[in-house]
C-alpha cells in the first residue's frame, strides 16, 4: 500500500496495483480499476515515485535484501530457476 493525502489533509492508503490511471488536471486524480476516483495533494510524479518505491520494496523483500543496499549491492545476486530444455521435433533424440 502507498499513503497519499486527500485535499483536506487526511491521509489514506491505496493499493497501487489497482491504480489504472493518474491524471493531473490540475489536481492529481487517481483512477482505480473499479472506476473510483481519488483527488490527492501529491503530484503525479510523487505518486509514480511512491508506486515505484513500493514495487522495489516488494521485490527486495522477496530476495531478502535491504532497500538501502540494493542500488550498489556487491553481494550475491539472485539466480533464476533452472529451465528444462525444449523437446526437439525428433522427440529429443
Amino acid at each position: 500500500m502507498i499513503v497519499v493525502t486527500r485535499l483536506n489533509g487526511s491521509g489514506f492508503a491505496v493499493n497501487p496495483d489497482l491504480v489504472e490511471r493518474i491524471q493531473e488536471t490540475p489536481d492529481t486524480t487517481l483512477i482505480m480499476v473499479d472506476g473510483a476516483k481519488y483527488i490527492v495533494r501529491e503530484s503525479m510524479a510523487e505518486v509514480i515515485d511512491r508506486i515505484a518505491a513500493y514495487r522495489a520494496r516488494i521485490v527486495t523483500m522477496a530476495y531478502g535484501t535491504d532497500l538501502p543496499n540494493t542500488r550498489n549491492a556487491t553481494g550475491p545476486q539472485p539466480t533464476l530457476a533452472a529451465v528444462a530444455p525444449l523437446r526437439t521435433q525428433d522427440g529429443g533424440r
